[in-house]
């Protein structure tokens, strides 16, 4: 199909495994293996003389589809379908990283990212350096002649601090390393990071790629030569999407342009009410004019994002107490929901790295974050005015 489609018609008519019945929808493929009609089929599938199916775990003609669609959307030549967005993390580092190599990344990585990297990726011998997000000078001083990968999320999760993927791009390459990009909390709709320079674009699709909280998922984008490599990993690793998961995101897919629409402008009016509340320290949002930035997010960005995340005056105690009383907002760590969610960062999705570790990121005990669905802006403002007071 023509790469000159919008964004909006390729997540909907990208590229679809079309059976002899015709069907309309992406039809679900439910079996755990192919057959052959002989063995020499069956050789010449198993050395790669011939393409095909053979064993879902290692390729199913639903999330084969899912994931050909989301690496058109990404611009990259190949996807990689992974179980979740952390199986996708797992897979992008632990392909690419050995005993002896060091990973530079951001200090403002997801708390889960930082769990698997600092109690797990540590284990298997590869050293670590975290980073500045934003400072350029950070990240060229931690380069070392051992640096393999740099990694980071864009915006930031839940300040959404914005790096400089061009600057990144050119620092790893220059060191002879790959970028990685967990591209979740945009989608590719709102950023491309292979456009800008990374190597390797990651996604959770249990977050707006889904868009309605139902299942788990995740995605790896990248040229053919990295993501067979990720492939190989995935498959001995076990870490494949179910095809049931794959055909429900790939309904995701479909509706993900009119949701991220709507939802980033939601975002934008409950962040701009958020800052003229008195009880509101500070309020944290990529669609802001006077993002620090800015110039950045134009760049990058297609829009904001639909996550806003504000400081109220008072600790965890009166965060507590804001979050105990929304009427609408789900109190759940997901993220890109249809419905808005509302969680407490310091407790919940960072709260298994130290107090100092936090700190340092910027998560402070009085910060809440919120995922802005598609209500109607003006009933999330209410909610929110009521539970403030």
């Amino acid at each position: 199909m023509s790469k000159t489609l919008h964004p909006e018609t390729l997540a909907i008519r990208g590229f679809k495994e079309q059976t002899e019945y015709n069907e309309h929808n992406q039809a679900l493929f439910l079996t755990s293996s192919f057959m052959w009609p002989t063995a020499a089929d069956a050789a010449a599938l198993f050395s790669g003389q011939k393409s095909g199916y053979t064993y879902s775990r290692t390729a199913n003609p639903t999330t084969a589809t899912f994931a050909k669609r989301v690496a058109m959307l990404e611009g990259g030549e190949h996807a990689v379908a992974t179980g979740t967005g952390m199986s996708a993390i797992q897979a992008a580092l632990l392909t690419f990283l050995s005993a002896g190599d060091h990973l530079i990344c951001s200090r403002s990585l997801f708390g889960t990212t930082i769990n698997l990297i600092d109690n797990h990726i540590k284990r298997f011998g590869i050293e670590v350096s975290y980073v500045s997000q934003t400072d350029l000078a950070e990240w060229r001083a931690a380069v070392k002649p051992n640096t393999k990968m740099l990694f980071l999320e864009t915006p930031s999760n839940p300040l959404n601090e914005v790096a400089d993927l061009e600057a990144l791009a050119q620092i790893a390459h220059d060191a002879g390393a790959l970028l990685t990009v967990d591209n979740t909390f945009l989608t590719p709709l709102l950023q491309k990071p292979l456009a800008l320079g990374a190597d390797i674009s990651l996604h959770s699709a249990t977050k707006a790629i889904d868009g309605q909280g139902r299942v788990q998922g995740g995605v790896v984008v990248g040229n053919a030569e990295l993501m067979k490599q990720v492939q190989m990993y995935m498959n001995a690793g076990g870490l494949s999407m179910a095809p049931f998961h794959a055909w429900v995101l790939l309904g995701g897919l479909e509706t993900l342009s009119p949701r991220i629409e709507r939802q980033c402008a939601n975002a934008d009016k409950v962040a701009a009410w958020l800052r003229g509340q008195p009880q509101v320290l500070n309020v944290y949002h990529a669609g802001f004019g006077d993002h620090p930035q800015a110039d950045l997010v134009k760049k990058q960005q297609t829009a904001g994002g639909i996550v806003v995340a504000f400081e109220v005056d008072g600790g965890q105690d009166v965060a507590w107490k804001v979050i105990d009383s929304v009427e609408i907002f789900s109190r759940t760590a997901n993220l890109g929901d249809a419905r808005s969610t509302i969680t407490h960062p310091w407790t919940t999705t960072h709260g298994k790295m130290s107090a100092e570790a936090k700190e340092a990121a910027g998560i402070r005990p009085g910060l809440i974050r919120l995922s802005i669905g598609l209500e109607h802006a003006d009933d999330l403002i209410e909610d929110l005015k009521q539970a403030l007071a």
